[in-house]
């Protein structure tokens, strides 16, 4: 019982996030280099001939043509593909998860508005980063039609978020001695100083963005200062942002802990085969992105953990 409800949730996942994924290819392919992702149709990069409706089936389509353009005959690159099947799962576990939310037991009709709002932010960025992992690698360019447009998508879908938040809950007590207010009218009003819930949500993303990007801009600028050469985009600080703006601070933070290391083991790996030298430009906002799936799916846990040994 339980795995055809998990097949109904995941399944259907699944296939939208194919689809999801053959438009994420269209995005990857134009908007480095500043073309529309509407018109014109889809077209093959050697012969510029259309492709047929049926031939752009996402996955299928690759597998039935043999890997070739119909037309000409110029090898389609697995990255298609990948990305479709990528997309696809991602789609697929975010809904395994959202399902294994709302079969938790005592769920208000809040607290699984809440849910909803949280898979859809999830599925955004997850598709945000897939596709700024993949051009960054390709081109070494992370368009702010992705970045910056991410950062207001994440932000808004926490304000809408902050909706559903009682007033008394995740609220934040600054003080526990309480404080007399003095209306116009002389009116007294005694209390505890404190923030709301939706006002501590809210509040406390804005400043999760705003600080990472800072710590960003100083790393950035301390490393122009000491080695007198760029050694990290200004997309680099707006994809961290991004991810901020969905995730928050903590999750932020070990995104990018989570880049930074498996950046420095490819790296590694370069200069061991003799691949690379110290002025080699890596992709970093690859690894940043691959740190923010990372984040996105195992950092509430991770972070809860590290927390508890530290109590």
């Amino acid at each position: 019982m339980h795995a055809r409800i998990a097949i109904a949730f995941e399944l259907p996942a699944f296939l939208l996030g194919l689809l999801f994924g053959s438009f994420l290819n269209v995005c990857i392919a134009r908007l480095p280099q500043a073309e529309s992702i509407v018109h014109p149709r889809s077209r093959c990069p050697r012969c510029r001939s259309a492709i047929r409706w049926y031939d752009n089936i996402p996955l299928l389509s690759w597998i039935l043509l043999r890997r070739r353009c119909r037309d000409c005959g110029q090898s389609i690159p697995a990255r298609y593909p990948l990305v479709e099947l990528a997309t696809g799962a991602w789609f697929a576990i975010v809904a395994s998860n959202l399902q294994a939310t709302l079969a938790g037991p005592n769920q208000t009709p809040e607290h699984l508005a809440i849910a909803v709002l949280t898979c859809i932010a999830t599925l955004c960025l997850g598709f945000l980063l897939l596709g700024l992992m993949v051009m960054d690698w390709q081109t070494m360019l992370l368009p702010d039609a992705f970045t910056i447009a991410g950062i207001a998508i994440g932000f808004l879908l926490v304000c809408i978020q902050a909706v559903f938040l009682g007033p008394a809950e995740d609220q934040i007590n600054l003080s526990q001695h309480h404080i007399q207010l003095s209306s116009p009218g002389n009116v007294v009003d005694r209390g505890t100083l404190f923030l709301t819930g939706p006002e501590a949500l809210i509040m406390g993303r804005l400043a999760a963005i705003c600080g990472i990007a800072l710590l960003l801009l100083a790393i950035r600028g301390s490393y122009k200062a000491l080695r007198k050469r760029e050694g990290m985009g200004l997309g680099d600080v707006k994809l961290l942002a991004m991810i901020a703006a969905f995730l928050g601070l903590g999750p932020a933070i070990l995104a990018l802990f989570a880049g930074v290391m498996s950046a420095c083991v490819y790296a590694v790996g370069l200069l061991v085969r003799g691949r690379a030298s110290a002025a080699t430009r890596l992709p970093f906002g690859s690894f940043l992105a691959g740190g923010g799936l990372f984040a996105a799916l195992f950092g509430d846990r991770i972070l809860n953990a590290y927390l508890s040994l530290l109590r």
